[in-house]
């Protein structure tokens, strides 16, 4: 089992759903950086469950205990070790389905290929464990501050829901301004009424994390293997419930001619830029200097407060009801993992670039 992710900075993560706790090892952390612990909680707290009407109900207070490569405010260029205790964990609510597979879930394909589960919330496979990926990701943005590279996330669409794809018509210092992390306060009205609608019914549902990365330089990501763009889609495809990625105009630029989607080199006063900016801020996989931005597909949970039919292990068909609390929608949460996992991939990326100097 692979629980690494990275090439010079690295994310080792342990834990399961239900286990004493969730935690990891960032390694290749440059030396120097200033520790802020106070916004790596914050960045928890974006992600833990409790937060408002719109999640589960489930509180867990998700604090950050640090536990080496930290000195005096400061990193040491040593591996940073970390725990995030669980502290209400419910494990009888999952007692009917030790046996049982969960449509959608990864119970059926994890039981084959290791033999054992862990039927409590998914074990392993729980979107729990995305809580070491904020840390990391936490402890990268730190490091890309210092470079001038921020990370930005929200969500665009739930359900049938959306706003303008243009992430440049938007506030994008509203997104926090709300429950839904929409920058669009009436779009986020509605998304918040269909996502309460949908959690009264017993049902979940969808939709679009758009990402926007500013200040990345020219020169970041390989021309075959390892591409920018290639690298960051397999960074999102990882997180829980992800059925799609796509980059600056995606599939909606299939409708459109070479002569409309090239993006023209200008000389703006005396430095190299583009008219538009099509191609996503990335060409030939390696970052051209414009803003990256990105759209992450989530999928609706997969676990349903309604009877569904299944199998248990011995083939017999059955009834399955859940029990638990879970969300109705994964968006809100899944804003900072989306960013987290974007920050460690182009911190990744800075780092192997002999370009940059931190």
């Amino acid at each position: 089992m692979r629980n690494t992710f990275g090439h010079l900075f690295t994310l080792t993560t342990f834990g399961e759903s239900h286990g004493a706790a969730i935690g990891g090892v960032v390694d290749g952390m440059p030396a120097g950086i200033d520790i802020d612990v106070d916004f790596i909680q914050e960045e928890l707290n974006r992600r833990k469950p409790g937060q408002s009407r719109l999640t589960t109900a489930r509180q867990e207070g998700d604090v950050v205990e640090l536990l080496s490569g930290v000195f005096e405010g400061k990193s040491t260029g040593c591996p940073i070790g970390f725990i995030v205790r669980n502290t209400n964990q419910h494990s009888n609510d999952y007692e009917n389905i030790r046996d049982v597979y969960r449509p959608s879930h990864a119970d059926y394909t994890y039981t084959q290929k290791y033999g054992i589960r862990d039927h409590r919330g998914g074990g392993r496979s729980s979107a729990r464990e995305t809580i070491s990926r904020c840390v990391g990701g936490a402890l990268a943005k730190l490091v890309l501050r210092q470079l001038g590279i921020s990370v930005t996330a929200y969500t665009s669409q739930v359900g049938n829901i959306a706003i303008d794809r243009d992430y440049r018509k938007h506030d994008l210092t509203l997104i926090e301004a709300n429950a839904v992390r929409c920058p669009d306060m009436e779009a986020a009205r509605q998304m918040e009424e269909l996502i309460l609608s949908v959690k009264e019914e017993g049902d979940t549902i969808g939709g679009v994390i758009t990402c926007v990365i500013q200040g990345c330089p020219v020169g970041l990501g390989e021309p075959a293997f390892s591409k920018l763009h290639a690298d960051l889609g397999c960074a999102m495809l990882g997180i829980n419930a992800v059925k799609g990625f796509e980059y600056g105009e995606g599939f909606d630029g299939v409708g459109q001619r070479g002569s409309e989607q090239n993006d023209i080199f200008f000389n703006d006063q005396g430095r190299i830029s583009t008219r538009t900016n099509h191609s996503g801020g990335i060409q030939g996989g390696i970052s051209n200097g414009q803003d990256i931005y990105f759209r992450v597909l989530f999928k609706p949970v997969a676990t349903q407060l309604r009877p569904q039919p299944t199998v248990n292990r011995q083939g017999e068909e059955t009834v399955l009801e859940v029990k638990g609390r879970h969300d109705p929608c994964v968006l809100p949460r899944a804003v900072p993992v989306v960013e987290a996992m974007a920050a460690m991939t182009i911190l990744d990326h800075c780092l192997l670039n002999k370009t940059v100097q931190l």
